[in-house]
Order: structure tokens, then sequence, then C-alpha cells
């Protein structure tokens, strides 16, 4: 593989440096390069700047309103975003339902939804995750019988979702649900749209152990769902649900992110001392942190070969679960690195440290601020997606044959 820029994707790559400098709004980069927490006007803000230059869907085909990017353009507009500060935006729109509607949805599905998830009008959540189905989403029971009255036919759900990010702020929420209980579980599943205002939806706060609301439960309560909204065919959501998975793992990576994360450990590395010498400078240490970046670069040609087959219209498959596990385990393990250069200073937090500015005398100082909760969010990395440990068992069965 080349790896070196061609001098179109290096003016690429400074255009949308130039674009980042013009239009990226300071205070919003501030929160991210200080890790405090965004808010929901944070992300629509960053997206609408986006879709005014043309640029709200850099992984989407030009017919549906995106850019058009080749693969190495879409991965260097993802890695000068994270390295100037700019917002990961929230996937569940962009990258996760808007693909399965490309490939599966009808046209007036498109027509209706897409235009709405590019210009932010609208904002999405996942409805996977039940209590005891997780990673085994085959075990979902959230149910959705069929049914007419004098108003046409709709399908009436009951049951409940968890861990649902962000559920706080969505519009819509696409579902995986159970229409037929009576054949192997993977073959009853069925994937719908459902708008979050529906009557008989309700959401409950789950907070983290950083102290934040990030998750949810969501309940259904006969909540009645136009047939119309059903994506594809009933009972095929299974196909669509792994199509789309493969999208998120593939996400989950965040190599743009990790390599800037990098940068700041090695900078604060370099500030703190330890027997009269930069951290950085002792050798256990110093493996350490050499060993992550070692990953981090194996890991960023993966994604590129990943990339190159989703270029070719193939979507992810198994080699979107290496990602997932090597992106979630290089960005928890420079997590734990930045807190070990700070050591206790950087231990004890307030949940309310991570809000952007918050001033206390009790309050860590400086880049310690936020370090403890962050810390604590990243450990849900690995779980989240389907556990790594679930996306070892898909490497060793489809690309090993165990």
């Amino acid at each position: 593989m080349n790896l070196n820029l061609s001098v179109a994707d290096g003016m690429f790559r400074d255009e949308v440096q130039a674009f980042l400098a013009r239009a990226l709004p300071a205070d919003i980069c501030d929160k991210v390069l200080n890790g405090w927490k965004l808010e929901r006007d944070d992300y629509v803000r960053w997206q609408k700047i986006l879709f005014a230059q043309g640029w709200g869907g850099s992984s989407w085909p030009q017919q549906f309103g995106g850019t058009g990017w080749t693969a190495v353009q879409k991965y260097l507009f993802e890695e000068t975003c994270a390295a100037a500060g700019a917002p990961r935006l929230p996937p569940f729109g962009i990258k996760m339902v808007a693909p399965v509607l490309m490939a599966f949805g009808s046209p007036q599905q498109q027509q209706r939804y897409l235009p709405k998830i590019l210009s932010a009008d609208e904002w999405w959540c996942q409805g996977y995750s039940e209590p005891g189905a997780g990673s085994d989403l085959a075990a979902v029971k959230t149910s959705a019988v069929r049914m007419r009255d004098a108003d046409g036919e709709y399908y009436l759900v009951n049951g409940q979702k968890t861990w649902t990010t962000l559920a706080q702020y969505a519009d819509w929420i696409f579902c995986l649900v159970r229409t037929d209980k009576e054949v192997k579980p993977q073959r009853g599943i069925s994937f719908l749209l459902i708008d979050m205002k529906s009557p008989g939806i309700t959401v409950r706060p789950i907070i983290t152990m950083d102290g934040a609301h990030e998750i949810n439960e969501v309940w259904f309560d006969q909540v009645r769902v136009p047939v119309e909204n059903l994506v594809g065919q009933e009972n095929q959501g299974w196909t669509y649900a792994k199509f789309l998975l493969g999208h998120e793992r593939t996400n989950i990576a965040g190599i743009g992110i990790a390599k800037r994360e990098l940068g700041r450990l090695k900078k604060l590395a370099l500030s703190v001392s330890k027997n009269g010498q930069p951290l950085l400078a002792d050798p256990q240490f110093a493996q350490r942190v050499a060993q992550v970046e070692i990953d981090l670069m194996a890991l960023e040609i993966t994604n590129l070969r990943v990339l190159s087959a989703e270029a070719s219209q193939r979507a992810p498959g198994p080699e979107a679960s290496i990602l997932k596990i090597k992106g979630t385990e290089i960005q928890q393990a420079i997590s734990e690195l930045l807190v070990q250069v700070l050591g206790p200073q950087a231990q004890p937090f307030q949940p309310e440290t991570a809000v952007y500015g918050y001033d206390s005398d009790a309050a860590n100082d400086g880049d310690a601020r936020s370090l403890g909760s962050n810390y604590f969010n990243l450990r849900k990395l690995s779980i989240y997606g389907g556990s790594n440990e679930i996306q070892k068992n898909i490497i060793a069965q489809m690309m090993m044959g165990l």
C-alpha cells in the first residue's frame, strides 16, 4: 500500500484545514480539546456548518446529497477534524441509520428522512440493546404486532430498550423489534423507525459512573407505528442490523481522536518531571507510550483497507470487529496513561468539572480537571457496539473458521 499522499489529496487536506480554521467555532473547539462535555446545540451547530459547506455527509454518496469523497479523502477529513478539535458527530443518524436507508429503504423513506439527517433538523438514537439482549441482539423481546383499523395498518410496539445513547435529545429512534416469535430468533426481527414523540414512549435517564446523563432506558407502551415505517421486509431486520453494526464498529475505532489524545499525552508527559527528568524520558513509561503508538499506526493502515473496501461498495465485514477491538483498547490505554501522568491529581473528580465554564476552588486545575471523568466514561468503549469478547468470537468464526 502506498502511504504517501498524492498531490490532489494533499491539496484536499489543506482545503479542510483552511475551512476548519475559518468555520470551527472557538467555544466548541475549546470544549473538545479540553475534554468538556458537549451539549446537543454544539453537535447540531457544527453539523449545520458542515451542511452549509456541502460537507454534511462526508461518507455519503452524491446521489443522496453527500460529498462523494474517496476513501482517502473521507479518512483525511475525519483525521483533520479530530486534530483541529472539531466534535465527533453522533453517528446514529449520519453513519448508522442513513446507510441502512440508502441500501434497504424505500424511495419514500429516503426522501423523507435522509435530507433531515443531513441538515441536522432531526436527531436519531439507536434502539438495539435490551435487558438480557445486549451483545446477543437476536434475543430482543420488544414486540411489534401488526394490526389494522379504520385508519389503516400499523404496528403496536411494547417493550424496553436500554443503554440508549442521547435518547433525551432524539426526535426519532430506529429499533429492532420482534415480529415473529415462532421462528429462529434471527428470522423474526424487523427494523422499525419510530417517532420519539409518539404516545406511550417514556425516556428514563441512566447516570453513568462519571456522573453524566448520556444513556437512557426507553420504554414502549402500546406505541402505534405506521406500517410505512418498516424498513425493507418484515422479519428481515437481522440482515439490516448486521449491515448497520459493521458501520458502527468501524466508527467506534476513533483513530483521529486517538491520534489527537496521543499528542496530548506526549505533551503532558514532557511537562511532568520524575527524578528530575520529563516523565516521557522514563524507559518504562516511554515503552508503554511507544507500544500504543505502534498499535495505532497498525490500526490506521487496517482502517484504510476497510475504507477502500467500502469504496468498492462492500459493506464492512468481520474486519470491522478488528477495528472495534483495537480502536477501543487504544483509546482506553491512552486515557489510562493520561491519568498516570498526573497521578493523584487526576484521580478525584467532580462531574461538574467536565461542564464547560465550571469554576471552583475545589476543582482540579488545568489538564487534570476532565481526566478523571473521561477515564471513567471511556470504560464503556469495549462494551458498546458489541463487547470486545463478542467481536473476538466473530473474528474466530468468520475469518479463521473456528
